[in-house]
């Protein structure tokens, strides 16, 4: 198993720019592809960015291409997402996932049912 954490939500103005973390902790971290989602109330969860196990291979959801980027630190365990030029429709709490697979491709996983670890969440608001 694989406990995930993150951190670095607020609130940011139009435009701006927050960077969230994934701390996670438990088996080997390299054995998992990860993954940003988000979601709002009565909708559901939305992939916003994935990265294989070595971090070469990124997928990134339409709605955040070009401005938000992701990557990881195998050494640290941990995954972050650089969010740039901010909009309101961005405003969700942001949770990170875990799909393990092991070291055998540079698959990316971008569908939730393929998640099976998740952080608590953080909230992102982005004010007009």
């Amino acid at each position: 198993q694989v406990q995930l954490v993150e951190s670095g939500g607020g609130l940011v103005q139009a435009g701006g720019s927050l960077r969230l973390s994934c701390t996670a902790s438990g088996r080997a971290f390299t054995s998992y592809v990860m993954g940003w989602f988000r979601q709002t109330p009565g909708k559901e969860r939305e992939f916003v960015a994935g990265i294989s196990w070595t971090g070469i291979s990124t997928k990134y959801g339409d709605s955040v291409k070009d401005r938000f980027t992701i990557n990881r630190d195998n050494l640290k365990n941990m995954v972050y997402l650089q969010m740039n030029s901010l909009k309101p429709e961005d405003t969700a709490v942001y949770y990170c996932g875990a799909h393990e697979l092991g070291q055998v491709s540079e698959y990316v996983a971008p569908y939730v049912y393929e998640y099976a670890y998740w952080g608590q969440g953080t909230q992102v608001t982005v004010s007009s």
